[in-house]
């Protein structure tokens, strides 16, 4: 909870001082940008918050997005499948895909590290060479299916702005999430294979299954997340098209509170982690710095985060050993 309550004091901090620097951070049209950008990076994040609290890694979430993403209108506008149809083959294949990675992780006894990363490449791949490497897109067809990313919502006059729809999105699967980690014997049977799977596997936890279940969540969620980024821009370019989402999904659960050692998790953290990630990215525009410079900024708050806690967590362990 202190983790939390520092986090979301640098997040408004973030906000403050982008605003100090340009006004136009606080406009009706950049806060929902801002909202509908952190909802659909929260649902990635939550995702790569399950396998990081298992003790996994999971590089192949910005491949999984692609290969969702860039599918859903190659097979519905291109194949003439029905969008229902669709949504419901990627998503099963989504499934199947992070069945695999857990199943060669638990029962090959391979890296997630490499299994991952050998997803990252064969899933863009795969996506490139069926769609022949060229840009998918709705064009002016099927709207009512593309207002799912695009409604916003006024909650009858009280908010002056228009919240976007997928901010509801993300704050369910946030819920569930966390309502699944803290309430259910799954999360605890999670905390204790990431904290230590060994001691784990002899208290009789299928070690295996646990495993197994939280890589079937996180392609699923980059599934969902691919279908509501397309749905978002309505065009994307496989080479491209969710390029470096892992690094922002791994850096937000870490920044949230997510060990990488494994063992926990904070969805609450993880969604603030989300949201500190995507205004730093806005700031970066409205502060007019060269977008050059992007992922040198981001990584050195991410690292200034991350070993400003490592160092607050020695001193306090030193603090109570000497107490």
């Amino acid at each position: 909870m202190k983790k939390n309550l520092g986090l979301l004091l640098l997040l408004i901090a973030a906000c403050i001082v982008t605003y100090c620097i340009n006004d136009r951070f606080f406009a009706a049209v950049n806060i929902e940008n801002l909202l509908r950008r952190t909802a659909l990076f929260s649902l990635i994040s939550i995702g790569a918050a399950f396998v990081i609290t298992s003790g996994g890694i999971d590089l192949s979430i910005g491949s999984m997005v692609c290969l969702v993403g860039t599918l859903l209108p190659w097979l519905t506008t291109t194949n003439g499948w029905a969008w229902p149809t669709a949504t419901v083959f990627l998503l099963a294949v989504a499934g199947l895909l992070g069945a695999f990675h857990g199943l060669l992780i638990t029962k090959l006894k391979l890296q997630p590290f490499i299994v991952t990363l050998c997803g990252l490449l064969l899933y863009r791949g795969v996506t490139r060479g069926l769609t022949g490497d060229q840009t998918q897109g709705f064009g002016l067809e099927f709207e009512g299916l593309r207002s799912v990313a695009l409604t916003k919502i006024t909650l009858g006059g009280l908010s002056p702005i228009g919240i976007p729809s997928v901010v509801f999105i993300a704050l369910s699967a946030a819920l569930i999430a966390s309502f699944a980690l803290n309430r259910m014997r799954f999360g605890l049977y999670l905390r204790a294979l990431g904290r230590n799977e060994v001691a784990a596997r002899y208290s009789g936890i299928n070690t295996d299954s646990i495993k197994v279940v939280a890589y079937v969540l996180c392609a699923v969620l980059a599934g969902v997340s691919g279908m509501l980024f397309i749905l978002d821009v309505n065009s994307a370019q496989p080479s491209d098209f969710g390029n470096f989402y892992e690094l922002y999904a791994i850096a937000a659960a870490v920044l949230g509170g997510c060990s990488l050692r494994g063992g926990e998790v904070s969805i609450s953290g993880v969604i603030i982690g989300a949201a500190l990630m995507q205004v730093l990215r806005n700031a970066i525009v409205l502060v007019d710095i060269p977008t050059q410079l992007e992922f040198a900024i981001i990584g050195g708050v991410i690292l200034l985060g991350v070993g400003t806690e490592e160092i607050v967590r020695k001193a306090t362990r030193r603090m109570t050993a000497t107490s």
